[in-house]
């Protein structure tokens, strides 16, 4: 088996992908899209790219790898102190936000007109934000400090949620069971392995965490890895789909007390995984599609903002906020992204309407490049829209200015000669049978102390 010539392709296309993205975080563009055109550039249905797959399947078995660490890291990253402790206005927020969003779809998905189970599937596509892109849009746009930022992050909280219970759902109705009884059987098994992960999430931690328990890195990576896949795959055969059961692990796993040591060594994985998936969901798109979808593209984009224009100044206003916070709001929460694209996968996979895909995928990159610039402008758009004036700031004394900074480099100098001397090392960290199992070095000098990246998703 020579794979040689697939090699080549696909580190040319990441290289593409490296390149795009860098000019795409000039305008503030997440990485979403930015794959997904890399994959439509060498889709089989273009000629803008000379190149071709021999081996497309060991790409798809790639891209589902990426697809379970995408889910997987959503359930590691849910905050079940978050939910249970304030539940009552989570719920009341997130639960307003995507009722309105999943009514309004599943009736623009039956005035499509492609079918039942395609209603259900446009709906969940244009229901719910991408969690990775709001997060990093916060982040990124320094608005963790914001009096909004709280209530979007537990809107996003009930999205995860949302979608968990949604995904066990549409997997049963895509299976295309017709019969009563079998359809409440695969629901009642759904709901079973749901509500037992859910137990094992919220009461098993420790005892999950004696498992987990290792010192070698290495080896910890292949368990939790392997539990990710396992999980997957036993989804997929309990017909809540592989997506559903590597979230759940995911849950589980961020119950124990390894979380924030399997985030370190997942978000790389997420991220490289993550992109074969969103490559190869450009590969399977038609260009030539696009034309019978774009009408529906449209409405749908449209039905987006409004909605989310009225739903983000509910949430604000039931959140005792300002206009200015439901604008802020409106332009993070709209973003949509990958959710959409696993859905269109599973469609695709299910046999739906062939339009489902391209839809999805011109439906996503429209969003996921529109939301991201709406949202670096949404203080602008509250101005012009509130006929309100930026606050002026104070005028600074450049004088004043001087001072102060050497003062503050005379004070950093003092602190590093401090540091230097007093910085503790592996040492001050007990060793052999008094040192816990799970207790990491401290930094030295010779320690790369270096922050984390930030993440693409």
């Amino acid at each position: 088996m020579h794979l040689g010539p697939d090699l080549l392709v696909l580190g040319a296309l990441f290289v593409i992908a490296y390149v795009l993205g860098r000019l795409g975080k000039l305008i503030g563009l997440p990485a979403i899209p930015i794959y997904m055109v890399v994959g439509l550039l060498a889709s089989p249905y273009t000629t803008w790219f000379p190149l071709s797959f021999g081996h497309g399947e060991y790409i798809e078995l790639v891209a589902v790898f990426g697809l379970i660490m995408l889910l997987f890291n959503l359930g590691l990253e849910f905050d079940q102190d978050e939910f249970f402790g304030n539940a009552g206005k989570l719920l009341l927020s997130g639960g307003t936000y995507v009722a309105i969003n999943m009514a309004a779809g599943i009736g623009f998905g039956f005035l499509v007109g492609w079918g039942t189970r395609e209603a259900l599937v446009i709906a969940g596509i244009t229901a719910t934000s991408s969690s990775a892109i709001v997060t990093k849009l916060l982040i990124e746009l320094n608005r963790l400090a914001n009096r909004e930022t709280p209530m979007i992050l537990g809107v996003t909280v009930i999205e995860d949620l949302f979608i968990a219970i949604y995904l066990a759902i549409v997997s049963v109705i895509l299976s295309g069971e017709t019969e009563i009884w079998p359809v409440i059987g695969k629901l009642a098994i759904a709901f079973l392995f749901l509500a037992a992960m859910f137990a094992v999430a919220r009461w098993g931690g420790r005892l999950v965490s004696r498992v987990m328990r290792t010192r070698d890195v290495e080896l910890f990576t292949i368990l939790f890895f392997g539990l990710a896949v396992f999980f997957g795959g036993l989804g997929d055969i309990l017909g809540v789909t592989d997506a559903i059961g590597a979230f759940m692990i995911g849950l589980v796993l961020g119950a124990t007390r390894f979380r924030n040591r399997i985030e370190q060594i997942a978000i790389p994985l997420r991220d490289v995984f993550g992109a074969f998936f969103f490559l190869n969901f450009g590969l399977g798109l038609d260009p030539a599609q696009f034309p019978s979808v774009l009408g529906p593209v449209l409405l749908a984009v449209l039905m987006t903002v409004v909605l989310n224009i009225g739903a983000g100044q509910f949430v604000a206003w039931l959140n005792g906020l300002g206009p200015q916070a439901g604008i802020n709001t409106t332009v993070i929460l709209q973003n949509r992204g990958e959710f959409g694209l696993i859905l269109a996968t599973l469609a695709l996979a299910a046999g739906l309407d062939e339009r489902i895909q391209p839809f999805a995928g011109l439906y996503v990159l429209i969003m996921a490049v529109m939301g991201p610039i709406l949202a670096v402008n949404s203080e602008r758009i509250g101005r012009a829209i509130l006929r309100t004036r930026p606050k002026p700031q104070p005028k600074r004394d450049p004088m004043a200015d001087e001072a102060i900074a050497l003062m503050e480099a005379a004070t950093a100098g003092d602190a590093d000669e401090v540091d230097t001397t007093t910085r503790p090392t592996a040492a001050t960290v007990p060793s052999g049978p008094d040192r816990p199992f799970d207790a990491e070095p401290e930094a030295s000098a010779e320690t790369d102390t270096r922050p984390a990246r930030d993440s693409e998703y």
